[in-house]
């Protein structure tokens, strides 16, 4: 499956997730994305410090927010390999692979936690096949 149908199918095709995107964990390339989910380069890089484990990066966010897309985001949580943050009534949940990190976002038409099951669960089956 590429990249692009992991998005399409296995993130926003659920229902759970209505812009999503998947980028690389160095946090230098989109690999697929939806519409409308422009990831700028320094949100990129800003996610992947945080997963990676670069402490001053998740505390930058937990004082100052996480930008997806140009929106701020309120870090709610940032564990080991995951974050959740809101916005409003929106939210975005992302995990990371191996060599990846899956981005979800949820509208107010979505429940939170449906959102970070599905991301989790693309990123656990990503994991499971070696990315």
């Amino acid at each position: 499956m590429s990249w692009q149908a992991y998005v399409d199918t296995s993130l926003i095709g659920t229902g759970h997730v209505d812009k999503a995107a998947i980028i690389s964990v160095a946090g230098d390339s989109v690999w697929a994305t939806s519409a409308e989910f422009a990831l700028q380069p320094a949100e990129l890089k800003a996610i992947a410090a945080i997963v990676t484990g670069d402490k001053a990066a998740k505390d930058k966010a937990f004082a100052d927010g996480l930008y997806i897309a140009g929106t701020r985001y309120v870090v709610a949580r940032a564990e080991d390999r995951s974050i959740y943050a809101r916005s409003g009534r929106n939210g975005v949940a992302i995990a990371k692979t191996t060599q990846a990190i899956v981005v979800g976002h949820h509208g107010e038409a979505q429940v939170a936690g449906s959102t970070t099951q599905t991301v989790e669960g693309l990123a656990d089956y990503l994991i499971g096949a070696g990315y």
